[in-house]
């Protein structure tokens, strides 16, 4: 867990792990929850093992929402969520609630660092990615 948290940078605390929160009747778990201490925001973690699906993104949302009603205190800044997933498809990120909140976030997880080739490689697809999605835009 230290590592995992020198990872995520400087400010971060552990709050807890399988955090349930009660919709009703019904039980929900998030992965992680940290705070902040320097941003002062809440920051909660879902572990997906496939690709991102919009039913993800709906219950993160949720989970922020949620989370910020019932946790938040004076002073403290809206609840972050981020969606760690092996596969993120570009489509469901874009067309969803991830494409217009600032609070809201998915990204893909590798099991080792990649080559300096590797992220170079990653760097000039996801440019070419965010260029494609502009110049669609544009022309609508």
């Amino acid at each position: 867990m230290q590592s995992f948290l020198l990872e995520l940078g400087k400010g971060f605390a552990f709050v807890g792990r399988q955090k349930r929160m009660q919709f009703d009747t019904d039980y929900f778990y998030i992965d992680l929850v940290f705070y902040n201490c320097i941003l002062k925001c809440y920051l909660l973690i879902d572990l997906k093992i496939g690709e991102l699906t919009h039913q993800d993104i709906g219950q993160m949302d949720g989970y922020v929402r949620m989370f910020d009603d019932k946790y938040l205190n004076e002073g403290d800044n809206p609840t972050i969520g981020l969606i760690l997933c092996a596969k993120k498809n570009q489509s469901i990120a874009r067309y969803s609630v991830l494409h217009e909140s600032q609070q809201l976030f998915a990204s893909k997880y590798m099991l080792y660092l990649p080559t300096e080739a590797e992220l170079r490689a990653e760097i000039a697809r996801e440019q070419a990615a965010i260029e494609a999605a502009r110049r669609l835009e544009d022309k609508e």
